[in-house]
C-alpha cells in the first residue's frame, strides 16, 4: 500500500525530530493557563499536537500546510469533475504530500477492495427500533466492526510498540472504506424503509459511490458535493470534540473502532455536529416568514429582532477564525455555479452580506463572519437530502478522514496516554489569592 510505504519512509526522521525536541527543549514553556481556561473547557490551551491540520485565524483551516483553495486546486480530480478525489485528500493527510493522480487512484482502489460491510452489521441495524437516531445507528455500526480490528489482533499476539501504527493504518483504511456504505444504508433504511445491501463499485470514486448508494436523483451533482463536503469536514485541528475524543480514547491504545465510535458520540452533541441543521432551519424560517428572499432592509430588521429576542443567528462567528471561513466560501462558490437560482442559496448570500454588519453593530461577536455550518446543510437540502437529523452522519463520514490520520501518526510517533491533572476549586481559589498578594 502506497500510504504505508510513504509513512514508513518518513518515520525515522520524524521520530528523531520529536525525540530531539522533547529531550533538548522539553522544559520550554509553550504558554500559561488561566483559571478562566481551566473552568472554560480548556479553550485555547496549547496542549495538543496535530501535524495533519491547523486552524489559522487569518486564513482558516490548513491541511498539511495547504489552505482550502490550494487543496481544491492542487489535488487530482476525476475526469470532467471540478472537485478532487477524496482519496487524494486522504493521501495528503496521511503522507503530507500532494499525490499524483495514480497515487490518489490507488487510495480509491484500496477503499473499493475494503468496502464490504459484514452482514451482521446490517442485521444489527435492521433490528434497532425504528425511532433510533441515525447517529446512534452509525456509532453502533462502527463499534460492531471492532472484532475486525487488525490492531487488536496484532496487539493481542504481542506486536512491537514501534510498529503499532501499521495495523492501525490497516484499521483506518478498512474503516473509512466502509463508512459510505454504512451511512447510505442507514439513510435508505430509516427514511425510505429500504434494506438492500449497498454495493460499492470499484470503477467509481468515493464520492460517486456514496451519491449512488444514497439514491440521490442528480448523481453527478451530488457526487461532486459529496467529495467537497467530505474534504471540507475532514479535520479541524486536534482539539475539537470529535477529534479530541478520538485521540483521547486511542491514547489508551484502544483500537480505531473504539476510538472513532467515541468520537462520533461527541460529534452527536448539539454544540458540535448540530450546527449545520440549525443554520438551515433558521434560513428556512426566514424564507417562510417573507415568502421568499426578503429585501435587505427586511432582513436587517429580522436579524436585529432575532438578537433582541435573546436568540443567536446560527452559523455566524467562530472560536478561532477572524475571517470568513474558507469552507463557507468554497460551498457558496459551488452553489452559485451549480444552482444560483435556488431561493435558499440566494437567501444565504444575502444573509452573508447583511448579518455580519448587524453583528458588528451589536458589538459582541469577535468574528461576525460565517463559518462552514452557515451553508453546508443548505446544499444537502437542494439535492433532496432533507432529513435534518441525518446531517451529522454526513459530517461523521468526512470527519473520519482527519481523525484516523491523526491516530495513525500518534501511534507512529509513540504519543503517550492522555492524562491531564485536575485541581479542586479550593486550590484555584488559593492560587488566585496568592497572585493577588
Amino acid at each position: 500500500m502506497i500510504i504505508k510505504e510513504k509513512i514508513a519512509a518518513q518515520l525515522p526522521s520524524w521520530r528523531e525530530r520529536v525525540k530531539k525536541l522533547v529531550k533538548e527543549q522539553g522544559e520550554t514553556k509553550v504558554g500559561e493557563v488561566t483559571i478562566e481556561q481551566v473552568y472554560g473547557g480548556m479553550r485555547d490551551v496549547k496542549s495538543m499536537v496535530s501535524d495533519i491540520s491547523y486552524v489559522d485565524p487569518a486564513e482558516g483551516i490548513r491541511f498539511r500546510g495547504l489552505s482550502i483553495p490550494e487543496v481544491l486546486k492542487k489535488l487530482p480530480k476525476p475526469r470532467g469533475a471540478q472537485i478532487p478525489y477524496v482519496g487524494g485528500l486522504y493521501y495528503l493527510l496521511m503522507v503530507g504530500e500532494i499525490p499524483t493522480r495514480e497515487q490518489a487512484l490507488e487510495v480509491e482502489s484500496e477503499w473499493a477492495s475494503r468496502s464490504e460491510v459484514p452482514d451482521y452489521v446490517y442485521k444489527m441495524l435492521k433490528a434497532m427500533p425504528k425511532e433510533t437516531h441515525p447517529m446512534v445507528l452509525f456509532s453502533q455500526a462502527v463499534l460492531a466492526l471492532q472484532n475486525q480490528s487488525e490492531y487488536a489482533k496484532k496487539y493481542s499476539a504481542g506486536i512491537k510498540k514501534d510498529v503499532y501504527w501499521e495495523p492501525t493504518l490497516e484499521d483506518a483504511m478498512n474503516l473509512t472504506a466502509k463508512l459510505p456504505g454504512i451511512a447510505a444504508f442507514i439513510y435508505r433504511m430509516k427514511y425510505f424503509g429500504e434494506t438492500r445491501k449497498p454495493r460499492y463499485f470499484a470503477r467509481q470514486d468515493y464520492g460517486t459511490n456514496f451519491a449512488r448508494m444514497m439514491g440521490v436523483a442528480d448523481l453527478k451533482g451530488y457526487a461532486e458535493l459529496a467529495r467537497l463536503y467530505f474534504i471540507l469536514h475532514s479535520d479541524h485541528e486536534a482539539g475539537n470534540v470529535s477529534a479530541h475524543t478520538t485521540h483521547l480514547v486511542s491514547s489508551a491504545l484502544s483500537d480505531m473502532y473504539y476510538a472513532f465510535s467515541a468520537g462520533l458520540n461527541g460529534l452527536a452533541g448539539p454544540l458540535h455536529g448540530l450546527a449545520n441543521q440549525e443554520c438551515l432551519g433558521w434560513l428556512i424560517s426566514v424564507r417562510d416568514q417573507f415568502g421568499g428572499v426578503p429585501s435587505r432592509e427586511q432582513l436587517h430588521k429580522f436579524a436585529w429582532d432575532t438578537l433582541n429576542g435573546g436568540k443567536v443567528i446560527p452559523g455566524y462567528g467562530h472560536a478561532v477564525l477572524r475571517v470568513t471561513d474558507p469552507r463557507f466560501m468554497a460551498q457558496m462558490e459551488f452553489a452559485k455555479e451549480h444552482f444560483p437560482q435556488d431561493t435558499l442559496i440566494q437567501l444565504a448570500d444575502l444573509v452573508y452580506e447583511v448579518v455580519p454588519q448587524v453583528l458588528k453593530e451589536q458589538g459582541k461577536a469577535k468574528n461576525p463572519a460565517p463559518n462552514v455550518d452557515a451553508i453546508s446543510g443548505t446544499l444537502q437540502y437542494y439535492y433532496g437530502v432533507r432529513e435534518f437529523d441525518f446531517y451529522t452522519v454526513l459530517f461523521g463520514v468526512g470527519r473520519a478522514l482527519g481523525v484516523t490520520a491523526n491516530v495513525v501518526w500518534a501511534r507512529a510517533l509513540g504519543q503517550p496516554i492522555e492524562r491531564p491533572k485536575s485541581l479542586t476549586t479550593k486550590m484555584l481559589e488559593d492560587v488566585a489569592a496568592k497572585a493577588q498578594g
